[in-house]
């Protein structure tokens, strides 16, 4: 009989094993979320993060798994009337496809078979058109074991489509592979904890550009628990954190 309380030791792309030291820590006594110990954690793990993804940009926490951030890029930053090119290589990036229709969006799809990978050529031929405000991609498809070539596709996307914003599911390439956020020239790049970060599930972590704020400004109806000028707001506030929090 399966048992829930031996579970065993895990070897698989997401939620791996946690090591004992990092559950130890995760022992420690609480912080009170307004405190100011809270506070100064809360921006020294920023910090850090910003080293990491190699941006002066912001960089936020979300209480809940990376397929909360699929819906937040959406709503936040583009228009109802916009049109989205959805790259599609493997089960993460299919689903942000679905996702982007959920949210009211329309969706093209730039399909290859499970275990290709999308290219700069592929996605130069579909964005030519114009009919494009942003693109999703999958940075390591884990579904596949495919990392597409999310560099060559950014240098490409910098030179011909700068207008066009970039949305990017890193999935395990977060702290897994080289992640330069700001040198890339996306738009928003997210992950959750449980894949190459080794943490117990519950947060994800995502930057998002200057240029993603602006335009979030400007786009109604984004939501409440994902939107990202109020992750901003609480991350600008000492007194407050910059993740969303359920009310109790």
């Amino acid at each position: 009989m399966t048992d829930w309380k031996n579970p065993p030791r895990l070897f698989i792309p997401g939620p791996v094993n946690v090591l004992p030291e990092v559950l130890e820590q995760l022992s420690r006594t609480t912080l009170g979320h307004r405190g100011k110990e809270y506070t100064q954690l809360h921006g020294e793990t920023v910090e850090m993060l910003k080293k990491i993804l190699y941006t002066d940009q912001s960089v936020f926490l979300s209480t809940s798994s990376a397929s909360g951030v699929w819906e937040g890029c959406i709503r936040n930053c583009v228009q109802l009337d916009e049109k989205i090119l959805c790259t599609m290589c493997g089960a993460f990036s299919d689903k942000f496809a679905t996702v982007t229709r959920a949210c009211g969006r329309e969706a093209d799809e730039l399909k290859v078979d499970w275990g290709q990978a999308i290219t700069p050529e592929m996605v130069d031929a579909k964005l030519a058109t114009g009919n494009y405000a942003a693109v999703t991609i999958v940075h390591n498809e884990t579904s596949t074991g495919l990392t597409n070539p999310v560099y060559e596709i950014s240098e490409m996307l910098k030179e011909k489509y700068p207008d066009v914003l970039v949305f990017v599911d890193a999935v395990s390439g977060m702290v897994g592979l080289p992640l330069h956020f700001d040198k890339l020239g996306w738009d928003v790049v997210f992950a959750s904890v449980q894949k190459a970060f080794a943490i117990p599930p519950g947060l994800a972590v995502f930057a998002v550009s200057d240029r993603a704020m602006e335009k979030a400004k400007t786009v109604p109806a984004r939501g409440y628990y994902f939107d990202f000028l109020e992750f901003a707001k609480s991350g600008a506030n000492s007194a407050k954190f910059s993740f969303a929090q359920p009310r109790t």
